[in-house]
Formats: structure tokens, C-alpha cells, sequence
């Protein structure tokens, strides 16, 4: 699409006599292309040309949402500041919740119609082995040995039993066993399941993968670049999410002028507002709570900050309605026959 070149000129009293744009509008381009400094012109090629099943583009996600106290901030901050939410996660896993805990943040997210997604269980990072504490980190978030397998569907199982409809998962292996689950009917058939930021794929022949393990919302790392981004939408159409403020341990980028551009190549994508220069809090406990409640209340100002870049750009079009969680129909490989 193209963008109209849109600058506030000034009276000779200093008032400003601002120019309505025409069409989204890149930042600076009016003013820069005055003094001799045109923007490069967007290649439509480029341009993603899939949405989510309801048309739009874009949908919000406020990560790091650890418990009840810290979801129940994010509610009402993002009602104070105006900012649509379609999707609240956690990171420290199921296990680190108890039923009540759970039940509680279901009710809150549905009151709300938002799609409430927590992590399965135990994870390399955490466990007993040394090689994710080397340089090279060893195998990472992946789930160790059948024990650790048989926690994530404990987990998982447990977290549908008490209502949650969205699953987060870092190992390909729980990838595609929650998968036959569903497909067997042993998770209900709508549940979602999105990969961690932490395994995310780097190009688009992983990320076809992923999608055909059972991967219904993908992180991609907060570095890749738009056109990483268009090369996997020439390959998937699987909703791609995407920090356009990452916390530190995934880079600590801030690309909040980017996002008008990350949709446009990305879409449909999950913006995450997460946050830098701010320490972790997983797996998280009440010795963390001043922190956690602090920084999730920050997450959503974020948000609204990137909402309002896009606003005052006039490239705030495009968002999924409120409620909207369902990825689509995907490419899956075959589930074995008897499962």
C-alpha cells in the first residue's frame, strides 16, 4: 500500500497546520523527502498476502503473565490505557500453578474473551543435566527423557481438565504428542498449541515444520529481519508471533518503529510487548511478586505505546476482533493410524 507523505507545516506564529494523511503514512517520510532524503519505495511483492480466519492481520499478546495477582494488573491496566489484549501467557509452567490458581485466571480471561495460554512443564533449562548450563547450551528448553515428556502431558491434560484452551510448549516431541492428543480427542479438539519464543524456527523450511508437528501460533526470535519474515510467509500461512520489545534473555531489541512493517510482512502476527532491561522472573514465586506485578503493569503501557506509534501513523488497521483465538486451517503431517 502506498503511504502519503504527511508533515505539519508551521504559521509564522509557530501554530501548527497539520496535513491529514490519505493512507498510512512511514515514519519521517514527509518531512525527510523536504530535505532531499526520500524513503525507499515498499515492494508489494513483499507484502504477506494471508490474514487470520477473520480477516485480520494483527492480534495483541501480553507475555510473562505469571499467576492471578499479575494477570488481574494486566486487566485493569489495560483497561485504564484503552489496550485490546487477545492473548495473555505465562512462562513458569502449569506445574508452578495450582487448580485454583488456574480456575481463577480462566474465569478472569474469559470474563474478558481473552485466550488465557500456559506453559507445559519441565524443561532442559531447569533440569538436573549440565549441558544448558555450558556456552553452547546443550538442548535447551527441550523436555528430557520419557519422565519429562510425561510431565508436559500432565500438564497439559490437567490444564484442560480446569479450562485452559491454549498450550505453550519448547520441545517438538510435546509438539507433536499434544498434537495426536487433540487429534485423538484426549485434549479437546480447539485447544491451541504455540511454540516458545525459546525454540522458535529461523527459516521457512523449520517453520513449515513446526506448523506440521501441530504448532498452531509460532515464535519466531525478535531478530529476524522483514525479509526472514517474507521468506516464511512464501512457505506458511501459520500465525507468527513476534516481541516487538523482547525481554533481554531472547536480545533485549525494541523495535517499536518496525511494527506498521513487521505486520505488513508478517501477518497474521502476534505483537508481543515484552521488556527489556528487566530480569527474569521464571519459574515464578511470591519472593518475585513486587517485580513481577511492576513489570507486567509496564508490558501493557508498551503495548499501548506501539498501538499509538501505529495510530499516529494511520497503521492501526487490520486487528482481529477481540475474542478471536483460532488460528485457521493448517498443514499437519499424518497422525499414525491407531492413535
Amino acid at each position: 500500500m502506498p503511504y502519503a507523505s504527511n508533515i505539519v507545516r508551521y504559521t509564522e506564529q509557530g501554530s501548527p497546520v497539520p496535513l491529514l494523511p490519505s493512507a498510512p503514512r512511514r515514519p519521517g517520510a514527509g518531512a525527510l523527502a523536504r530535505l532531499g532524503h526520500p524513503t525507499p519505495p515498499l515492494d508489494p511483492a513483499d507484502a504477506s498476502p494471508h490474514t487470520f480466519p477473520d480477516g485480520g492481520t494483527w492480534r495483541t499478546e501480553i507475555p510473562s503473565v505469571e499467576g492471578p495477582e499479575a494477570l488481574a494488573v494486566v486487566l485493569e491496566e489495560s483497561a485504564r490505557l484503552d489496550l485490546p489484549v487477545h492473548r495473555i501467557s505465562q512462562g513458569s509452567g502449569v506445574w508452578m500453578l495450582t487448580d485454583d490458581e488456574i480456575t481463577e485466571m480462566v474465569e478472569a480471561c474469559a470474563a474478558r474473551a481473552v485466550e488465557l495460554c500456559l506453559f507445559t512443564g519441565p524443561r532442559g533449562t531447569w533440569d538436573i543435566g549440565g549441558s544448558t548450563r555450558t556456552d553452547s547450551g546443550g538442548a535447551g528448553l527441550r523436555a528430557r527423557g520419557h519422565d519429562a515428556l510425561a510431565g508436559c502431558v500432565e500438564d497439559a491434560l490437567r490444564a484442560a481438565e480446569l479450562g485452559v484452551r491454549c498450550l505453550l510448549v519448547a520441545d517438538e516431541g510435546v509438539l507433536w504428542t499434544l498434537h495426536r492428543l487433540r487429534t485423538a480427542g484426549l485434549l479437546p479438539a480447539h485447544t491451541t498449541v504455540k511454540l516458545s519464543a525459546l525454540s522458535g524456527p529461523v527459516n521457512p523450511a523449520a517453520f513449515a515444520v513446526y506448523e506440521r508437528l501441530g504448532a498452531d501460533s509460532l515464535n519466531v526470535p525478535s531478530d529476524l529481519t522483514p525479509d526472514h519474515l517474507t521468506e516464511i510467509r512464501r512457505g506458511s500461512r501459520a500465525p507468527m508471533d513476534l516481541y516487538i520489545e523482547a525481554p533481554d534473555d531472547l536480545g533485549g531489541y525494541v523495535r517499536m518503529y518496525e511494527t506498521a512493517e513487521l505486520i505488513r510482512r508478517g501477518a497474521p502476527l502476534y505483537l508481543k510487548f515484552g521488556l527489556s532491561k528487566s530480569p527474569g522472573i521464571y519459574p515464578y514465586g511470591a519472593h518475585l511478586r513486587e517485580h513481577a506485578l511492576a513489570t507486567a503493569r509496564e508490558r501493557v503501557r508498551r503495548g499501548r505505546l506501539v498501538l499509538d506509534l501505529l495510530a499516529r501513523h494511520g497503521a492501526d488497521g487490520g486487528m482481529s476482533p477481540l475474542g478471536a483465538r483460532l488460528p485457521g486451517e493448517l498443514h499437519r503431517f499424518p497422525v499414525p493410524e491407531g492413535d
